[in-house]
């Protein structure tokens, strides 16, 4: 019987040790070519399986993607990923986006995400920014099956759009509202 109550506790610490080992891991920077690879790949992808996300990319300003962001969490989390930043189909810069969380959270996941700058205003923003936060400054709608649906060339009025794509992991939901967007520098 007493073994029977120190399960969940077991399990737990595995799934903390786990975690901490990941995490420890060092992260693979990515060079420029790779990042622009994944980019075009992820886009490629994203317009097949969503056809609203290639009529938004032909009146964006700049689409921003990260094909792969990481997020592991055991109570407290975060997550972390590099992307381009595409003006009409080329490389105008690369950024990283980091987010970190708190709360009931436990597990690994991989996703990528677009963002899709329809004005010149919005665009403008993450270009002078230090630090560009989703869900602080222009609108944004984080675009599923319901609403892409409901997106026309008539109906576009939210500065930014983003598509989540790509979701791998045991780890509930892909966030992005609070994640925080920061050029680097790749030569």
């Amino acid at each position: 019987m007493e073994t029977l109550r120190r399960a969940p506790g077991n399990v737990l610490a595995l799934v903390g040790i786990g975690l901490i080992a990941l995490a420890a891991r060092p992260l693979h920077a990515a060079s420029a070519a790779e990042i622009d690879r994944d980019a075009g790949a992820a886009l490629t992808k994203l317009y097949t399986n969503q056809p609203t996300a290639k009529m938004l990319s032909q009146k964006a300003k700049g689409i921003l993607v990260f094909p792969t962001m990481v997020k592991a969490g055991f109570m407290f989390g975060g997550q972390l990923g590099e992307g381009a930043l595409r003006k009409h189909g080329k490389t105008a810069g690369y950024y990283n986006s980091v987010a970190a969380s708190y709360g009931f959270q436990a597990g690994v996941q991989s996703f990528g995400y677009a963002l899709f700058f329809m004005s010149d205003a919005a665009l403008g923003q993450l270009d002078a920014s230090r630090g560009f936060e989703l869900g602080v400054g222009p609108s944004l709608v984080v675009v599923d099956e319901g609403i892409g649906k409901s997106i026309t060339s008539n109906t576009i009025t939210s500065d930014v759009y983003a598509f989540i794509f790509n979701q791998k992991g045991l780890m509930a939901g892909a966030g992005i509202q609070g994640s925080k967007i920061t050029r680097i520098d790749k030569r």
